[in-house]
């Protein structure tokens, strides 16, 4: 136990005795990690940050929602008129 080491956490590979399947039926798992790219070996926090960016970019969910863009400029518009401000200024004086 040195002062300047991290302290590395224990795994417990417990395998049972009679079981005849594959893998073991004890593993916790999250129901996504096959899916996500950022879990597997150790990374620093470039590499995490990347491959998070990769994965962002090749997702079919990329672009920006026109829904969320709605609903913010809503929300915005309301905020106006409960601090009383004067929406004259965005149309045009006669």
């Amino acid at each position: 136990m040195g002062i300047l080491t991290r302290r590395k956490n224990k795994k417990f590979d417990y395998k049972p005795r009679y079981f005849k399947g594959e893998g073991n039926p004890y593993e916790i798992k999250n129901r996504f990690d096959e899916h996500r790219t950022t879990i597997g070996p150790k990374k620093n926090l470039k590499g995490k940050i990347n491959t998070a960016l990769d994965e962002m970019k090749t997702s079919e969910n990329y672009g920006f929602n026109k829904t969320i863009l709605i609903i913010i400029a809503i929300l915005v518009l309301v905020f106006l008129l409960i601090i009383d401000f004067d929406l004259s200024i965005f149309t045009k004086p006669f």
